[in-house]
């Protein structure tokens, strides 16, 4: 009798010639990465600029802007600059979320008026929010007003547009289903429109809680007399470098600071969105 030959195992797949090697970092790995990047960024931004003799006032080095950081802190009152810029950027962002979200809405459901109203929001999308500023300044004044104004102009459109599309895409099987089970218009909205455009809707706020901190620096910088933008104008005017560096690193701090709020927020809305496995 033949002795049965063992099964051979099945050969690994290779990986394709040239194909990247794909590099995992687990546990503590990441942030260790994170952190050895940041301090590579930073020795190199404290030694490279005097070794190839660029002057301070072009390029500080992190030292100084340290060093301006402490002197803003005591002289400039950073705190009450920072805590203004932050304020209104987050008021900022939720009218222009609001709005955008309440307009991307009712548009979604009324195609007539969609159809109405297209060309004037593509005109004001298009219009560089910019140039608004000093018009706002010549209506309202040096206050709070322009820059808020700014803001949620800058805001509104990202948001009405991931809005309206995901209203635009939504499944007509549902909603046929919906109607089918005699719902009304209200509910069909609540039901199933509502939900299905979530994803779409916190795609659009996170885009626009970084953009809501251009828009406050852009109306600080163009006509305020507090906020990080202001500090930009006036360390530019005084030739400090390091200020505007230091305002710009606390302005995108913020940014980052929204981001996050609006991730996290979402992590919990969209909890049973399964997650791609990377």
């Amino acid at each position: 009798m033949g002795v049965a030959a063992e099964p051979r195992a099945a050969p690994k797949p290779s990986r394709a010639f040239g194909a990247p090697r794909r590099i995992r970092l687990d546990g503590l790995a990441l942030p260790a990465a994170t952190l050895a990047v940041a301090a590579v960024v930073l020795l190199a931004w404290e030694f490279l600029p005097p070794a190839l003799g660029v002057q301070k006032y072009v390029i500080p080095t992190v030292s100084d802007m340290a060093g301006e950081m402490g002197r803003m802190w005591v002289a400039e009152d950073l705190l009450m600059h920072t805590a203004s810029t932050a304020l209104w950027a987050v008021v900022g962002f939720l009218a222009g979320a609001l709005f955008g979200a309440a307009f991307g809405y009712l548009l979604g459901l009324s195609p007539l008026w969609e159809k109405v109203l297209s060309p004037y929001l593509l005109g004001l999308q298009i219009a560089p929010k910019v140039a608004f500023a000093p018009l706002f300044i010549m209506w309202f004044g040096y206050n709070a007003t322009p820059k808020l104004l700014v803001t949620v102009l800058i805001v509104f459109f990202p948001i009405l547009v991931n809005v309206l599309q995901s209203m635009r895409v939504a499944d007509r099987d549902l909603v046929n289903l919906a109607r089918a089970y005699s719902m009304s218009r209200a509910q069909v909205f609540w039901k199933v429109l509502f939900p299905s455009s979530m994803p779409a809707l916190m795609a659009g706020l996170r885009i626009g809680a970084t953009l809501a901190v251009i828009g406050i620096t852009v109306g600080e910088v163009v006509g305020s007399q507090v906020g990080l933008g202001y500090l930009i104008t006036f360390g530019t005017g005084s030739a400090n470098t390091a200020m505007v560096f230091n305002a710009i690193i606390l302005l995108t701090a913020i940014g980052i600071a929204m981001y996050w709020a609006v991730a996290a927020i979402e992590s919990r809305v969209l909890h049973y969105i399964p997650r791609a496995v990377q």
